[in-house]
């Protein structure tokens, strides 16, 4: 796959990705509206692709459409782009120095059943994936206990479970998870003796006090559209990676939502705003945040027209061999993570357990605040790529769910 090819797919991806935040982010999404929100768009894109390997006809079609796969056949992409994403952007840095990243797929599948070979050849060798055969039908809550101390591991302990109780029974038949996990350190610290409690300002009016790192040294901000963009680059390994998270700050105090649907509806807003050189600051203050997030996603998939999958038509033929692979379809899509903003760095983990550039030429400004005193967006993505890792707003800091 040329890169170009890459290219297209990843922003096809991160377009998956804003509309998945967009509507987790909605004044109506009870879920992402009452506090923070925090999801991997690339966890659950690689869970989807893996779904769509073992999918035919329809489901597989409208996996693809909704994926970002446009050219008919479009499942071929997905499983090269995933490929390329496993190997490349999801590759541990930590023994030279560089962010610490951990990423599993894993296919349980209940022992009456075998996987196709040809499934089992992409989901292996194309997503690393672990199969595992498990017995569904006489001992459900074992193997959702043990669904979860792999997610547990993988995740260094930051998710527990994945899989709630009561979420797996006699009649599920497979279960598909992955899960992420991320620790980078800022390449230039945050003093700690400097972080303050000051004012913070939420959606419905009223403030809280929390505290806020602050900076006197230069740092990558652009503004303009009344949106500032921080970006906090991570320490580099020994390879080309670059890790970054950015922090939207709409210039509105409750400027969210339309931010939120502004990258849904201009795929491209995202490169113009990225910050490319080092401003001097004035006012500088950044709150610390955690949270926590976790949901079930098949209805928000539903929403964005992905609706085969969950249905008595779906079509998982291509995963298993069996005549009863015509009746299996996907009941729910377990989504967590973890994302944690410090003085020293970031740690962020994601779960997902399926159940069955453009530069604008920058001109050297005169000091720019960044006071992120009020409701904001971030991600974590990897800048040579632009894979977009984790999205997710902050409506309260104080919040860690």
């Amino acid at each position: 796959m040329a890169t170009a090819d890459i290219r297209l797919s990843i922003s096809h991806q991160t377009r998956f990705g804003f509309r998945l935040a967009s509507a987790i982010s909605t004044p109506s999404n009870p879920d992402g509206a009452k506090g923070n929100a925090a999801f991997s768009p690339l966890s659950l894109h690689v869970a989807l692709s893996l779904i769509a390997a073992g999918a035919g006809g329809a489901t597989r079609d409208q996996l693809a459409a909704t994926l970002g796969a446009k050219e008919p056949g479009g499942a071929e992409g997905l499983h090269a782009l995933a490929e390329q994403v496993v190997q490349v952007v999801l590759a541990d840095a930590s023994g030279v120095g560089g962010p610490r990243v951990a990423f599993a797929d894993g296919v349980f599948v209940d022992a009456s059943l075998s996987l196709k070979p040809s499934f089992k050849e992409v989901a292996v060798g194309k997503y690393k994936a672990e199969t595992h055969s498990v017995d569904f039908q006489t001992k459900a809550a074992e193997v959702a206990g043990q669904v979860n101390s792999w997610v547990d591991r993988v995740t260094a302990g930051l998710i527990k479970e994945i899989l709630p109780a009561g979420s797996v029974d006699n009649t599920t038949r497979l279960v598909l998870g992955n899960a992420l996990y991320f620790k980078g350190a800022w390449t230039e610290k945050f003093d700690a003796s400097k972080t303050k409690v000051d004012k913070f300002h939420l959606l419905d009016g009223s403030s809280v006090q929390a505290p806020f790192m602050s900076s006197t040294k230069k740092q990558y901000l652009s503004s303009s559209d009344g949106l500032k963009v921080l970006k906090l680059p991570y320490q580099q390994g020994g390879d080309k990676r670059q890790f970054s998270m950015y922090i939207l700050l709409p210039e509105a105090q409750n400027g969210l939502w339309s931010l939120a649907e502004m990258l849904t509806s201009k795929p491209e807003f995202l490169e113009k705003h990225i910050p490319t050189q080092k401003v001097p600051v004035g006012q500088f203050k950044l709150p610390k945040f955690k949270i926590s997030f976790g949901f079930e996603a098949s209805n928000l998939l539903k929403g964005l027209g992905l609706q085969l999958p969950f249905s008595a038509e779906a079509d998982l033929s291509e995963m298993v061999d069996s005549p009863m692979a015509h009746s299996l379809y996907v009941s729910s899509v377990f989504h967590k993570s973890f994302v944690e903003v410090n003085e020293e760095g970031t740690e962020a983990a994601a779960a997902t357990a399926a159940v069955v550039t453009l530069r604008s030429i920058p001109v050297e400004p005169p000091k720019l605040d960044f006071v992120a005193d009020h409701p904001f967006l971030f991600l974590i993505r990897e800048d040579v790529t632009g894979v977009v890792l984790f999205v997710g707003h902050v409506a309260n800091p104080l919040l860690s769910q």
